[in-house]
């Protein structure tokens, strides 16, 4: 890789390990970053690495320098405080409807890595066994993408057997979404359907779903409006 490339990267590499790494508690020493870009075969020396946090601060990105021995540099500004994003582990980590590898993947992303040791949350409520369904994730997205462009949805249903194994129910269902909310540890979708009227679907049962060209039928009932637009 050109020598002027490596050099356009190594800020970006610093502002992101900056922002994995680094804490008030554990700021991140200039021989740190200089190791760092050598495993990735960048070679810099302490005044680059000022230059670059300079830069870096010149562009508005809140680093704090920690003068002394044990100093170094962390990002001081953050989308989340330490009690928010405790309060926000909590909440994935007890929610029933996300798979342990779902859940896990979220605070990883929600965390640094420093972080990550200090956010250790062991939440225990008796009865929340994790779904097995991994694409309720991305369900939930083709649902608010159905719910906001005003169209209806088909999907299978299916209950999950005594085998661990998906059963599916005969015929494909067909429904207007409206909302999705969460009770019980389960999110349902509120719905309206030819078949079963007002009526609510777990999420976690719910697969192949696809947004389809009729428009949603007005339920006032589930939105107070009698039309759409």
């Amino acid at each position: 890789m050109p020598r002027s490339y490596d050099q356009k990267l190594k800020t970006l590499y610093i502002l992101d390990y900056l922002q994995k790494n680094s804490h008030e508690d554990h700021p991140v020493r200039a021989a740190e970053l200089i190791e760092m870009l050598a495993k990735k075969e960048i070679k810099c020396d302490r005044k680059t690495i000022y230059s670059d946090i300079a830069t870096l601060q010149q562009f508005g990105i809140d680093i704090i320098t920690v003068p002394g021995k044990n100093g170094g540099y962390f990002v001081a500004t953050r989308n989340f405080q330490l009690p928010e994003l405790k309060l926000l582990i909590d909440a994935v980590q007890s929610s029933r409807y996300l798979t342990q590898a779902k859940s896990h993947d979220l605070i990883e992303k929600l965390c640094n890595e420093h972080d990550a040791d200090l956010l250790k949350r062991n939440v225990y409520i008796a009865g929340r066994v994790k779904t097995m369904n991994e694409t309720i994730y991305y369900n939930v997205n083709d649902l608010q993408d159905a719910i906001n462009c005003n169209r209806q949805i088909s999907f299978k249903y299916f209950d999950w057997g005594m085998d661990g194994k998906r059963h599916y129910r005969e015929k494909e269902y067909i429904a207007s979404p409206y909302g999705l909310c969460q009770d019980n540890d389960f999110c349902y979708l509120l719905a309206f359907s030819d078949r079963h009227g007002i009526t609510s679907y777990r999420v976690d049962r719910m697969s192949d779903i696809r947004i389809i060209n009729e428009k949603r039928i007005p339920c006032p009932e589930l939105t107070g409006k009698a039309f759409f637009a």
